[in-house]
Parts: structure tokens; C-alpha cells; sequence
């Protein structure tokens, strides 16, 4: 006898699964715990299946009904209508992999294990912030260029260039991502270049002394006398053309005398990434000097007024205003003159850049780089020391180049 309305709403659960039955494999499944199911029991190439048509009170007798009916059109063609229907899911749940936020994410977790835990929550916030509430809920299939191009835009017209150029280059990253892993078979930031896309823009190196400079600047150094270990922090940093937060938390233990050789370990670098730097005949003399002042330190160059910590980050710049040179170098700048140096004397760009710790982004490239490029490194930090040395040379005590 087919169900009424007032039937299946007063059918109480028992302390077991209860089934009343509709009529053409319909029927209502009633569990101890009170749910309602509408189940439909049919057969399919001779074998016995049932398939959820949904839930009461979601789901009425006659919505069940009408459900079971579309289920025997499907049987009727051919066609199995769990499977339909898991297929359904399944396409459901592809669609959801395949938006722009969870594929982010996903390239996200992908990416994460080359940052530090600051790098992805800063990357994830500029996502969340400017990526997400525009583009987020579409498929990352369908995006458009004009839709990037109008989305970093806006973050550019708001004053903030930098973020915008971030962010693109991030967009690339993760549309690179879903090619890889077959979420998409287009690119839409493929088609956009910066330059055409963003306002020219000043960028503002840290100010440093020209090569021309350099002698005059090195006699002033020599003379420096309100802190030897100071001026050798300075002397080494022009050698080894390092970034001062990386020297001045330089650790004993990272310097490896008999290789000849300093190891930054990964936490301490800006790219999260072990950076390996060459020590000149001249370093490591300068080294050994330190040590007699700080070997027993932790630090290679310890704080004068805070025990176990190290050199403060305003003590290097203060130096060199101190030497006549605020606003013209910064401790910073040693990197640039070293570059400048290095590339118009014809070394391989790609040798210096990996001296600078300028990381590859590519993963498989940067680890090729660091093998393949360190012999020339060794070469380029004892030429750079070299070159240092010739410069202070051509200097008499007047400061006056010698003929």
C-alpha cells in the first residue's frame, strides 16, 4: 500500500532500521536515531542497488516520487543512476579542486617547505586580501586576462606597486601550478606583461660608493678609530658582499677555517635557503685577527652592551656616517659595488648572482646553480678580495691616488 504524508511524518524509529515502502522500489528508512532516508532498491545489469533520493523532511513524499520516477527514465535508457549520480558528486567535488582559492592553497602547501613560516603567511595574506575576494570562487579555468590585468590594478592605483608586482608574479606561480597538475589547460597571466600592464616605477637602490670612491673611502676605514671590531665588521662585509643582518649574526660555528669556507644556515637567509660563502686568503686572515677579540663569543662580532647577543643593526650605518658618508653609503651598499665591480671586470652574471644569494625560483635550476657555480665563486671572492686590496693601495695617506 502506497505511503501518505501523514505517514511518513508520524513513523517513529525503533531500536532497529525500519523500511516502509512506497511502492516501485521506493521506500523510507527510518533509523533508531530518528533520521529518514529515501532509499530506491532497483536492479542493474541483474544485480540488486539502491540509491539515496534524500532526506525527510528536506525531501517530500511527492518530491521522493518524482525522484524515483526520473530514476527509472535513466534505468530505462541505459543508464545506472548511482553511478550517475556519484559521477555527479565527483564532478561536484572537481569543480570545488578547481577554483582559483583551492588551487592557491593547494600550490600554497606545495610551495611552503621553501619559506619561512613569516614568507607564507605574509604570501597567504596578500591572496586572501587582494586575490580571493575577486577571483577567488572561479574556476581557474575561466578566468580571463583582463580579469588579472583589472585585479593588480587595483592594488597598484591604491599606491602600492610593489604588491601588485607580488602578487602578479604569485598568480603566475600558481597558474603554472594547475598546468602542472592538469587543473587548466590556459593561462591567462601568460598573455599580460608587467611592463605593459603596470606604471613605470623609480626604484630606489641603497645608496654606495662607486668604485672610483672606493680607495678614499677604504684609507678613511683604516683610520677609523672608535672601534676596531667595527671597521673589521665593515672590512669583511666588503669582502664576503654579504647582507649585514647575515654578518652581523654571524655564529663561530658557521665558519669553517679548514674549507676556507662560511655556511649561513637557511633560517638566517632572506630566501630561506643555505648560502655558502667562499672566504678569501684576506677573510680569513681578518677571521683570525676577530677571534682573538671575540673566539670566545658565540657571535663573531657580539654586542658590547648586550651579553649573547649580537652587533646591532644601527652600528655598521652609524660607522660610516660617523666616517663622512650619511646619505651617500650604507652598509647595504657594499653588495652593489661589489656587483658593479664584478660584472664590468666581464665575471659570469650567473656566478655573481649566486654570490649575492639572489635564489633561483626555479627549484631544480637554483640546485644545478649551487654545484655547477661554486669553483668560479672561489675564484671571484679571492679576484674581489684582490681587487680590494689594490684599491686601498691606490691611496696614499693624503688620500691622493698614487701615479
Amino acid at each position: 500500500m502506497p505511503l501518505t504524508d501523514l505517514a511518513v511524518r508520524s513513523a517513529v524509529p525503533g531500536t532497529k532500521t525500519i523500511r516502509l515502502f512506497d511502492g516501485g522500489g521506493l521506500y523510507l528508512e527510518v533509523a533508531p536515531s530518528g533520521g529518514k532516508w529515501w532509499r530506491l532498491k532497483y536492479r542493474y545489469a541483474g544485480v540488486e542497488r539502491r540509491v539515496s533520493l534524500g532526506t525527510f523532511p528536506l525531501t517530500s513524499l511527492k518530491a521522493a516520487r518524482l525522484a524515483r520516477d526520473r530514476a527509472k527514465q535513466e534505468l530505462s535508457a541505459g543508464i545506472d543512476p548511482s553511478a550517475q549520480r556519484r559521477d555527479k558528486r565527483e564532478a561536484t567535488r572537481v569543480a570545488q579542486m578547481q577554483k582559483v582559492d583551492a588551487v592557491a592553497t593547494a600550490w600554497l602547501q606545495h610551495r611552503s617547505s621553501a619559506w619561512t613560516a613569516g614568507t607564507r603567511s605574509a604570501i597567504e595574506a596578500s591572496l586572501r586580501n587582494d586575490v580571493f575576494p575577486k577571483i577567488g570562487s572561479r574556476p581557474i579555468g575561466q578566468v580571463q586576462p583582463r580579469e588579472i590585468r583589472d585585479l593588480v590594478q587595483t592594488i597598484e592605483s591604491r599606491g602600492a606597486g610593489e604588491t601588485a608586482s607580488r602578487v602578479f608574479q604569485r598568480l603566475r606561480a600558481i597558474y603554472r601550478y594547475a598546468l602542472a597538475h592538469d587543473l587548466t589547460a590556459t593561462d591567462p597571466t601568460y598573455a599580460l606583461k608587467p611592463a605593459e600592464i603596470f606604471k613605470p616605477r623609480k626604484v630606489k637602490h641603497r645608496a654606495s660608493i662607486s668604485e672610483a670612491e672606493a680607495p678614499e673611502f677604504l684609507r678613511r676605514l683604516e683610520n677609523y678609530d672608535r672601534s676596531s671590531s667595527t671597521a673589521m665588521a665593515l672590512t669583511l662585509l666588503m669582502l664576503t658582499a654579504t647582507r649585514p643582518g647575515e654578518l652581523r649574526g654571524a655564529l663561530w660555528e658557521e665558519i669553517d677555517e679548514r674549507n676556507a669556507l662560511w655556511r649561513i644556515p637557511a633560517a638566517r637567509m632572506k630566501m630561506g635557503t643555505e648560502h655558502v660563502v667562499p672566504l678569501s686568503k684576506q677573510s680569513l686572515r681578518l677571521l683570525k685577527t676577530i677571534s682573538k677579540i671575540s673566539g670566545s663569543e658565540a657571535f663573531v662580532f657580539p654586542s658590547p652592551f648586550y651579553p649573547g647577543k649580537p652587533l646591532s643593526d644601527n652600528t655598521l650605518n652609524s660607522a660610516l656616517a660617523r666616517m663622512g658618508y650619511k646619505g651617500i653609503a650604507t652598509a647595504h651598499g657594499f653588495r652593489t659595488l661589489f656587483s658593479t665591480c664584478a660584472n664590468e671586470a666581464g665575471w659570469n652574471s650567473d656566478v655573481i648572482e649566486k654570490q649575492l644569494a639572489h635564489e633561483e625560483r626555479d627549484d631544480v635550476r637554483g640546485a644545478y646553480n649551487r654545484a655547477q657555480w661554486m669553483a668560479d665563486r672561489v675564484k671571484l671572492m679571492q679576484w674581489w678580495a684582490d681587487r680590494v686590496d689594490q684599491l686601498r693601495l691606490s691611496t696614499d695617506e693624503r688620500g691622493i691616488k698614487a701615479a
